[in-house]
């Protein structure tokens, strides 16, 4: 159950002493107290509202060069002297692309607005003081503060995925004097203090004060007993106190609103249209020139602009933006792909030249479901093919500490022992029983054994290397059955119950890289202090050895991942005064973390170093095929990763990550300027060669010598950065945006992201895919063919536009350089639209080979990454084309019409369609029916318009002999030699494509 703020009575107010984001304070149960009210706390995602929707949306659209420009060319029509034909032949397109626009905009809206609702109207219980509930829930919906909880552990499990993308459960413990308290919790007086609101999600600081206590109970309050916002409580159910809401909670403090990425492909289509608008400008010149600058001169040199607006064409943007939209639905109704969904319909392209590819390794390339393979004991290592002699040194013992023989076995057995009691003790984990949620450490022995013996037995916690850990003490004979805030138990072979209470825990973070707990036993007394933690976090802990360095790079040059185990015991004095300097230092108010860690470090001196475990993070399936298409693709895979270089090293050997041709290069470790300088030098000597590189030299290189480091490292064909931060995994996603024109994929942060883990993540990525096999297809077909498909769709639209100016500028120059328009009215707006609109369009079915063809041959993707379907040397093709047919239609036209103009217009126009009809045929590679009902449907259209556009057509003239001879002629004139030039290609100089297809 969850607590919520009224205006009226509540379990919480705040007392703002200060306006945003201050510090404040949190009463229980006292609304005479609150100065200033919660911030509204409901979701706003809505970009628009009702007043600002139209005026919004035109501005986005008319921020574009080609909307404005033709906005302007619309708006001169009003002008009498500047009036081309009719009104509709300008302002109808423009409407139309505009409309598209804001019907698309309109349904995003509408599909936010419903989320925002459904998300706003869910109703949650409230605890209030007449102790009445309301409806219950189970997303959390503000930041809160953890009171208590109906598992008898005092602690809950909730699921961050939706906050931090990640799929492990975490522990939250409930604050211990109100945890132990009846369910009134008006009965005291009490308050929180809560820091500021920011952004950090992993970090709080804040103490709990009840002031009717005698004397007043202080606890301090931390990470572990918040309950944020947009997480969900996966066990029990919970009261919490509000501290935050609305726009002061983590989750909408780390809301980023995306930016509107821009493709590759439209800022080309877009210096195109500037060049188009260049030509444009310099035709109206060259026209206005060859009258001799007579007359209004300046007046027909605007004419003759509106005269060939249509060589940029304003459908161009339409066309564009309905085929992304095509590509994304393509893309989520692939069986091959499922589960994979589009968040963006502005970039699928993108996916089709992607140099680089950004991953991570865990739960990305891994499965990230560990196995414990290895123990080592400094003496002796136990893997999987010995480990029954560990089960049998735990099984034989009757008792606990065990009974040893000899004492060369008793040394190796005691070692043993301790290492598996120190890995069963030292951890967050919960076992969970089916039956019931936690299990009653207090029960009787008759029905302890009942309950331990459970096999639906299932462990619960934040990390699934603990898990591993402790799944694995199981099968030697040391078993977890019980664990709550104050104390756990573990069964051994015999049946007995070792009982110990837990004194202090101190959980793992990224920037300790360890995690320790101190216990005491029930039955001897004994206080241990445990830590477990990363190599290079607990070589300066524990007693010099001489093995530690060496075996945790033999362990990771097998792929596993290492966790050195240590413990240190403590007399009572030193316990206590321990504790005294730490509640004291959790107390304060600034600088608490600091305090806080110098206590705890007071500890970790000198402790005794007991084992190395390693555990494996399997591959997920396909990995290594994947990985190697994608570098046969000739893109570069980066893996960034926060293991070790040994075991990073490991992983891409083994998933193929770096082929077994190719050398690697480990980059030293550098820890000033020259040093950097020097392995740099020795790293430029090295060709073809992947990198490896530790975070700590990569940030010295970064700092001296950035631009030099990513020259470097882009020559690569793969890079790994292991020991990687997450802040430093988007530093270099950001200098690969900076420093290369190619373009990016990476998990966040990236020009197109496709996800594989994690909710929050996958919201923000561009592409969600559900394995990261799945990559392959993503990019190899639908990427491919999209940017080809798009790459085509394009240059048609503009071949289509520059064709029809091409007749209209020869048309002005057999008439004396007039400013007259060729066609006018409907026949303007039917040429861009029902007539040869949809076999335009379907130029989005259109493939060059089968998928499986792609998949097969991944080189043809290479081809894409250099730009070659979409560029100024195709695109001169494409005005070579237009000019030549033109002019063909023109002139032809003209030579062969009848005595009246009107022929003119029926023989050109009628030919211009034809043609472009067979154009769109002589562009398809595969056959769709689609495609052949839009030529049809096209053709038929305009057949059948002919008989009501008596306006611009002598039905007697266009059902003779003469009419159809003159078209045909025209038409094939304009169209045969392209035909053949396509089949003397094609058959001399094929295509890589076509070799594959034949």
């Amino acid at each position: 159950m969850f607590s919520f703020p009224s205006c009226c009575d509540c379990l919480a107010h705040i007392c703002r002493r200060k306006k945003e984001l201050k510090a404040r304070t949190v009463w229980l149960g006292c609304p005479e107290k609150c100065e200033e009210k919660y911030p509204k706390n409901s979701i706003k995602n809505q970009k628009y509202n009702i007043f600002t929707f139209v005026p919004g949306v035109l501005y986005q659209q008319f921020k574009f060069f080609l909307n404005l420009y033709f906005l302007v060319v619309a708006c001169s029509q009003f002008v009498p002297s500047l009036k081309i034909g009719y009104l509709y032949t300008y302002w109808a397109p423009l409407g139309f692309v505009l409309a598209v626009t804001m019907v698309r905009e309109a349904v995003d809206e509408v599909r936010r607005c419903q989320r925002d609702k459904e998300m706003n109207s869910q109703l949650y219980s409230k605890l209030t003081v007449r102790g009445e509930w309301r409806e219950p829930n189970q997303r959390i919906p503000a930041d809160m503060i953890f009171l208590r909880t109906s598992e008898k552990t005092g602690s809950c499990f909730i699921r961050t995925d939706q906050l931090d993308g990640e799929t492990d459960w975490k522990l939250k413990v409930a604050v211990g004097c109100t945890q132990r308290l009846p369910a009134d919790l008006f009965s005291i007086s009490a308050y929180v203090y809560a820091q500021k609101p920011q952004l950090d999600i992993h970090s709080f600081e804040g103490n709990f004060t009840r002031e009717d206590a005698d004397p007043q109970i202080h606890e301090s309050l931390s990470i572990e007993n918040t309950l944020w916002a947009s997480t969900v409580v996966a066990s029990g159910t919970v009261i919490g106190v509000v501290i935050y809401t609305g726009k002061e909670t983590r989750s909408v403090l780390n809301t980023s609103y995306a930016k509107n990425k821009v493709g590759l492909l439209d800022l080309e289509l877009n210096r195109l249209t500037k060049a188009l608008f260049l030509a444009q400008v310099v035709l109206s010149v060259v026209m206005v020139a060859l009258q001799g600058f007579v007359g209004p001169w300046f007046r027909n040199l605007f004419r003759f602009v509106v005269l060939f607006s249509y060589i940029i064409p304003i459908s161009l943007r339409v066309n564009l933006d309905m085929g992304k939209s095509a590509y994304g639905w393509m893309i989520m109704k692939d069986e091959n792909i499922p589960g994979t969904v589009v968040r963006t319909s502005t970039i699928p392209e993108e996916l089709g030249r992607l140099v680089y590819l950004l991953t991570d390794k865990t739960g990305t390339l891994t499965q990230n479901e560990m196995v414990f393979k290895r123990l080592h004991l400094g003496t002796v290592s136990y893997g999987m093919d010995t480990m029954d002699e560990i089960q049998s040194h735990i099984i034989q013992s009757k008792c606990w500490p065990p009974t040893l023989g000899p004492k060369v076995r008793k040394s190796v057995s005691s070692r043993i022992h301790e290492a598996v009691k120190a890995i069963a003790l030292c951890h967050n984990v919960t076992p969970v029983y089916e039956s019931h949620a936690s299990v009653n450490g207090e029960t009787e022995s008759a029905e302890a054994d009942q309950d331990f013996s459970d096999d639906n037995r299932t462990y619960q916690a934040s990390s699934p290397d603990e898990v591993a850990l402790v799944r694995w003490t199981e099968s030697v004979g040391l078993t977890l059955v019980n664990r709550d805030l104050t104390s756990l138990q573990l069964k051994t072979p015999s049946g007995q119950i070792l009982s110990f209470y837990i004194l202090q825990i101190f959980p793992f973070t990224s920037e300790s890289k360890r995690m320790g707990i101190i216990v005491r036993e029930e039955s001897t007394g004994d206080i241990t202090f445990y830590m477990k933690g990363a190599d290079v976090a607990m070589a300066s802990i524990v007693q010099y050895n001489d093995w530690l360095e060496e075996e945790c790079g033999n362990m990771a040059r097998e792929g596993l991942r290492t966790l050195v185990v240590a413990k240190k015991s403590l007399s009572e004095e030193q316990y206590q005064d321990f504790e005294n300097r730490y509640n004291q230092a959790k107390l304060s108010i600034h600088d608490r973390a600091l305090k806080v860690a110098a206590v705890v470090e007071s500890l970790e001196r000198e402790m005794e170093l007991l084992c190395l475990t390693g555990v494996e993070d399997q591959l997920q399936a396909d990995v290594r095929p994947t990985l190697e298409l994608l570098r046969n693709a000739g893109i570069k895979i980066w893996m960034l990763t926060g293991d070790k270089l040994e075991t990073a090293t490991c992983i891409a050997k083994s998933s193929h990550l770096v082929s077994r041709n190719q050398d690697i290069h480990v980059f030293k470790p550098v820890s000033n300027r020259g040093e950097a300088h020097l392995e740099l030098n020795a790293f430029r000597r090295k060709h073809d060669c992947a990198l490896v590189i530790s975070g700590d030299s990569l940030e010295v290189c970064l700092r001296y010598y950035e631009h030099e480091f990513v020259e470097l490292a882009c020559q690569c064909p793969a890079v790994v950065c292991c020991r990687c931060s997450p802040t430093q995994k988007a530093q270099i996603v950001r200098l690969l945006q900076q420093h290369t024109a190619n373009r990016t994929c990476a998990i966040e942060r990236a020009d197109s992201g496709p996800q594989t883990e994690g909710k929050q993540a996958s919201l923000a990525a561009d592409f969600s895919i559900t394995q990261f096999k799945h990559i392959g297809r993503l990019l190899m077909v639908h990427g491919r063919n999209s940017y080809k498909r798009s790459a085509a769709l394009g240059q048609f639209v503009m071949h289509r536009g520059m064709i029809i100016s091409t007749m209209q500028a020869v048309f002005s120059s057999v008439f004396y350089f007039a400013s007259v328009p060729l066609y006018q009215g409907f026949l303007m707006v039917g040429y861009a639209t029902i007539y040869t609109m949809f076999p335009v369009f379907s130029l989005v079915l259109d493939q060059d080979v089968k998928p499986e063809m792609a998949l097969l041959y991944p080189e043809l993707y290479k081809d894409l990454t250099k730009g070659r379907s979409l560029s100024f040397k195709t695109f001169l093709i494409w005005v070579l084309i237009s000019v030549y047919q033109g002019g063909i239609l023109m002139y032809g036209a003209m030579v062969l019409f009848e005595s009246e103009f009107v022929h003119v217009v029926a023989i050109s126009f009628t030919a211009l369609i034809l043609t472009e009809l067979l154009m769109v045929a002589l562009t398809i590679r595969t056959w769709h029916w689609l495609m052949v009902v839009a030529e049809f449907f096209s053709l038929g259209c305009y057949l059948a318009s002919l008989a009501f556009l008596n306006e611009y057509f002598d039905l007697s003239f266009i059902t003779t002999w003469p009419f159809l001879w003159k078209v045909s002629a025209i038409t094939l004139v304009s169209c045969l030699p392209l035909y053949i030039i396509k089949y003397l290609k094609r058959k001399f100089s094929p295509p890589s494509y076509s070799k594959l297809s034949s």
